[in-house]
């Protein structure tokens, strides 16, 4: 049984709407490393972060912490977006995420699959710093649920779950924020 930590990544610079891939703001580089300081006692672990920006930056102080590297995973990545059109995006995003796995676009399917494939197959106690959506991913998995929004979970909140290769289940959510897709 491997135990995995999803931490959403901190508070980043720009919106979806805004910037393809924004690093964290201030306040995001203070939660990443209060997230170091509250996660340290329990490593070195194991470490992928998708490979945006913001998340990269998130691992930062905890990977100083270990002095470790994480590895970077494509699957563990945002949704996808249909457009490179920004101020397409949020509407769109708003749109889905509020909707059922069922609903969503058939495109979106294998990177969902991608997501909890890439979570059942670790076997080791791993740190998963990633995003609001693939974090939902993984919890609907765990708990049955196509609901693409299932919590809300705050900027460096860790949602830990458990694997035993086959099944993913919850042992607890993160902390929740309410954010708001405009």
């Amino acid at each position: 049984m491997a135990t995995l930590y999803l931490v959403r990544h901190g508070q980043a610079a720009a919106s979806w709407d805004e910037d393809p891939d924004p690093g964290l703001n201030d306040l995001g580089h203070q939660q990443a490393a209060e997230l170091a300081a509250r996660m340290a006692p329990l490593g070195p672990l194991a470490m992928i972060v998708s490979p945006l920006q913001r998340t990269r930056e998130t691992a930062l102080p905890l990977e100083a912490a270990w002095n470790t590297t994480a590895d970077v995973v494509d699957a563990v990545r945002e949704i996808p977006s249909p457009t490179e059109d920004l101020s397409q995006r949020r509407t769109w995003l708003k749109n889905v995420m509020a909707g059922t796995w069922a609903e969503a676009d058939s495109w979106l399917h294998p990177w969902r699959q991608g997501m909890i494939d890439t979570l059942l197959e670790l076997r080791q106690d791993t740190v998963i710093v990633s995003h609001f959506v693939a974090i939902n991913v993984a919890v609907g998995a765990a708990q049955n649920d196509e609901r693409l929004t299932l919590f809300r979970p705050n900027n460096c909140s860790v949602t830990v779950l458990e694997t035993d290769g086959q099944t993913l289940s919850v042992v607890e959510l993160g902390e929740v924020l309410e954010t708001v897709v405009n």
